[in-house]
């Protein structure tokens, strides 16, 4: 049982997560990332040293995934995978209070690009298997274990390639766990809210182009395509898409108004979302359709009119709004604006209940009481849109602690990455207790 012989685990899963982070996986996109490879093969060795027989897949020269498969007491009874990437959004360590590849521990946390964007949750999972299996204890059913490349970059090179190519290896798997839910929520000393994603928006990352008529810089140019690309740029960095109130967000609101005793207006969430600290930014995105400029790129000397401009936008998508996003976009940037697709995928939902559901609360009230699992939506996206192909029911839930006070939603792709110590062990305690009854 999780309250008996994991202090090794405990301990080990902070060395995991350091190790884990000085392994520079940073995906800029374009295959020049240098350390995939490198942290698939740590996996593995990690995983082989317990006496399972992962295999490492390259997608690409450099680009690694790993896979392990536990058997369970059933074998009969349908798989869970547990899945999470290696990958990490590039870092500048001069912006960094600590080397973001260092892994340091300072003020109860460790520091590092992926902290919590989700070496952490590597780690975890690493830290339960290895104890798991060396005290002997098997899983109520067969787990498959995944370690991704390229989650940062929409999982082409890791999930994705792993679904197409290799669909054998998730073979019996019903249900899955990955990232970026099971995250505490302080409301008051009598109540902790662990937030479990059960949807995401989906995701149209765009480039935007406008064609204009080049000339010299000192001459008068009505048809100036930086002009015309950023006054369009402008007006969708400004625009807020109406609000849309998701089954999943209807379900959320109303558990967070069951824990604040006020009723909820979504067309008027300022106030409450002040409420919500570290989260607010997470909670507000999922209200609506977002689009956020994120590039621009135009010209190639101080006296030349380019012509031609571009621009990158991040646009997400609300479950069941993917048409009127796309068609509210075209309306707000105009006609003289081209968009295409960089990359797109699916918004997913699912409903909050089930034996799993029941594991997840079940493991969290015995390290937590004052516990309460509630669902609640992504505003990006995850690996999971890979494996739904393949009929997996997804969730994230990589169960974290947290001190009210910290930014934990202002860590993802932020500067100063960092979990607390404490909440990685807690981690791993509800963890290894949610395989036992999952």
């Amino acid at each position: 049982m999780a309250d008996g012989g994991l202090g090794r685990a405990e301990e080990e899963v902070v060395d995991l997560c350091r190790e884990l982070i000085r392994i520079d996986t940073s995906n800029y996109g374009d295959h020049s990332g240098p350390g995939e490879r490198v942290a698939a093969e740590y996996v593995a060795e990690k995983l082989a040293e317990v006496g399972l027989e992962p295999r490492i897949f390259e997608s690409h020269p450099g680009r690694a995934s790993t896979v392990a498969r536990i058997a369970g007491e059933d074998p009969s009874r349908p798989a869970l995978l547990i899945h999470g990437h290696t990958d990490v959004v590039p870092a500048n360590a001069d912006d960094w209070t600590h080397d973001p590849f260092s892994g340091e521990i300072a003020d109860g946390c460790v520091w590092g690009r992926g902290a919590v964007d989700m070496k952490d949750m590597d780690a975890m999972t690493l830290a339960v298997v290895r104890e798991r299996l060396r005290s002997g204890r098997k899983p109520p059913r067969d787990v498959v274990v995944a370690f991704l490349a390229d989650e940062e970059a929409g999982g082409v090179y890791g999930a994705r390639h792993l679904v197409d190519h290799h669909p054998e290896l998730f073979e019996g798997v019903t249900e899955a766990i990955s990232e970026v839910g099971g995250f505490s929520f302080t409301v008051n000393e009598k109540l902790r809210l662990y937030l479990v994603e059960t949807a995401q928006k989906g995701m149209h990352w765009m480039r935007l182009t406008v064609d204009g008529t080049a000339g010299h810089g000192s001459m008068t140019n009505d048809d100036n395509a930086i002009t015309e690309l950023c006054e369009a740029v402008g007006r969708l960095g400004r625009h807020r898409f109406p609000v849309r109130v998701t089954k999943t967000v209807r379900s959320f609101l109303d558990e967070l108004s069951d824990a604040l005793g006020t009723p909820l207006d979504p067309e008027n969430m300022d106030e409450t979302l002040a409420k919500l600290g570290g989260i607010a930014k997470i909670i507000g995105a999922t209200l609506q359709n977002t689009a956020a400029p994120t590039q621009l790129d135009a010209g190639y000397k101080v006296n030349v009119i380019p012509g031609q401009a571009t621009a990158a936008v991040d646009g997400r998508f609300l479950p069941g709004f993917e048409e009127e996003f796309l068609a509210d976009l075209d309306r707000v940037l105009g006609p003289r604006v081209r968009r295409e697709d960089i990359h797109s995928d699916k918004a997913l939902e699912t409903t909050f209940d089930g034996a799993l559901v029941d594991a997840m609360q079940t493991a969290l009230v015995a390290e937590d009481p004052i516990a309460r699992a509630v669902p609640y939506m992504l505003s990006g996206g995850t690996d999971a849109k890979s494996f739904d192909d393949l009929g997996i029911r997804s969730f994230g839930f990589a169960p974290l602690k947290l001190p009210p006070e910290l930014d934990f939603a202002g860590m993802f792709h932020g500067v100063d990455e960092r979990v607390p110590v404490d909440g990685l062990q807690f981690g791993v305690r509800v963890l290894d207790r949610f395989l036992d009854q999952c």
